[in-house]
């Protein structure tokens, strides 16, 4: 096993997300600060928080996280209160499955909210295949063993912990958040495409649809995040959002498709003026939008 304790002080924006996560958005973060910054003093609200590359980039000093995955959840609260990882850690098939059988029965003894659970989801979320967290319908994880070659498991996460002390986080969903009027919502959903395991209760273009609608009634600042599909800009246009097209680097995606992919970015109640589009456009290019 290869270790890394990451002993010392670290601010916020230094810490690196804890897991590898399929579409994380830690690319994204030099855009979202240029739109943060005229918000800094509001609470940042995530209803889709994943792999957290968002928050940590941005430094937010006060967050409500929420995502529909409660083990992803479990893990950050165990986080928050120092966790030390003391399962075995190694790059090895068999004490993967070992591992994802032990996790999986958590789960069925109703057992997932502890420590032990949190060390395992660590542990399968570096080992297996591509970063991917998928489930199936009986809510158990599946993803088979990864293909790396070396792999750093972090044993000490005590670094995290007063970082994520002032955060709150829930596992639920999206309506079921206490939004406040002037909270800064970034909501980055699993994307528009036909991958929706990500929880088992998947996450449907109805879906999509309800949390556009939610969206539009928050009268505080929103961006929005997804693929650019026909349906998502046309769904996000006919609720007047203002819209920015991105080409994402390459990424780990949902797939295990690395292929780079139109981004679109939806903004309401933000001050979105040309300086500031010119500002984005010096980060990544700006790219036009044609439907297919």
């Amino acid at each position: 096993m290869a270790a890394d304790n990451h002993k010392g002080r670290h601010s916020k924006a230094s810490l690196p997300p804890p897991l590898k996560w399929a579409g994380g958005k830690r690319w994204l973060v030099p855009h979202l600060k240029k739109l943060s910054t005229l918000y800094q003093n509001r609470r940042l609200v995530e209803p889709f928080c994943g792999g957290l590359a968002v928050t940590l980039g941005l430094a937010a000093s006060q967050a409500l996280l929420n995502d529909l995955n409660p083990h992803l959840i479990n893990f950050y609260q165990h986080l928050q209160q120092g966790l030390q990882t003391t399962i075995p850690m190694q790059n090895n098939a068999d004490l993967y499955y070992a591992h994802r059988m032990r996790f999986n029965e958590l789960i069925r003894q109703e057992q997932a909210a502890s420590a032990e659970s949190a060390q395992l989801f660590y542990y399968l979320n570096r080992t297996g295949y591509n970063g991917l967290c998928r489930f199936n319908q009986s809510g158990e994880f599946n993803v088979p063993f990864g293909k790396y070659k070396t792999i750093n498991y972090v044993t000490d996460f005590s670094k995290y912990s007063p970082v994520l002390a002032p955060w709150h986080f829930q596992s639920g969903p999206f309506e079921s958040i206490a939004i406040e009027p002037d909270d800064f919502i970034y909501a980055d959903p699993p994307y528009d495409v036909p991958f929706v395991s990500y929880s088992k209760e998947g996450f449907s273009w109805e879906d999509q649809v309800r949390l556009a609608e939610w969206l539009v009634k928050h009268p505080g600042p929103v961006v929005l995040s997804n693929q650019a599909t026909d349906r998502i800009v046309k769904l996000y246009r006919g609720l007047g959002f203002t819209l920015i097209f991105l080409m994402s680097p390459r990424r780990i995606s949902c797939t295990g498709d690395r292929t780079p992919a139109l981004e679109v970015l939806a903004m309401r109640g933000l001050d979105v003026n040309e300086e500031l589009i010119q500002q984005f456009a010096s980060i990544l290019p700006l790219m036009p939008y044609s439907s297919t």
